[in-house]
């Protein structure tokens, strides 16, 4: 599984302990939302609308370039290590806004989704069995990002571990914004 935008940042929220269940539900919901859209047939839609498309590659680079450079400082400053009982958490509302784009501003959540489990489900006999599949999987995929990030919290109690965590979530961040500006 490829470490993209939001599984960066649901990994992240869950070595923090930061609202762990609230992330990991709202990206499962998401998913299930979009799964269900596309085995609807929203990905028949998305290719007949360019435009749709076109706007969530520029969001999406804009805000994965903006939070990449957030990243880069934060690896570039370090300091950070893992101290549950350290400094309070964002709010919960500044971590769902910030997953939601993460989310729902991100082309390849789309694609991913919509487009291509839309795509698989069309050939499939049980479309309603192939999307419940899919959205248990999801479900279980997010969840298990989230609260499995603990088992590696120990190597997290060093802030060298921080730096490289934030440095490679902007190496991410920037890779995939510059694949959706190339790509357009």
């Amino acid at each position: 599984v490829a470490i993209g935008a939001q599984n960066a940042f649901v990994l992240k929220q869950g070595l923090l302990r930061h609202h762990v269940f609230a992330v990991c539900a709202f990206c499962a919901l998401s998913d299930a939302i979009l799964i269900a859209a596309g085995v609807a047939g929203a990905g028949a839609i998305a290719a007949r609308a360019p435009w749709f498309l076109s706007a969530m590659r520029w969001g999406g680079a804009a805000f994965l370039i903006w939070y990449g450079l957030k990243s880069f400082r934060a690896a570039a400053r370090g300091g950070e290590a893992l101290r549950p009982e350290g400094a309070a958490p964002p709010s919960l509302a500044a971590t769902l806004g910030t997953i939601a784009a993460l989310t729902w501003l991100n082309p390849h959540v789309w694609l991913d989704t919509v487009v291509l489990l839309g795509s698989v489900s069309a050939v499939s006999s049980d479309r309603l069995a192939f999307a419940i599949g899919a959205m248990t999987g999801s479900f279980l995929f997010f969840f298990s990002l989230g609260y499995g990030a603990r088992l590696i919290a120990p190597l997290f109690a060093r802030p060298v571990a921080w730096r490289i965590l934030d440095a490679a979530v902007g190496v991410v961040m920037w890779t995939i914004a510059a694949t959706l500006i190339l790509a357009g």
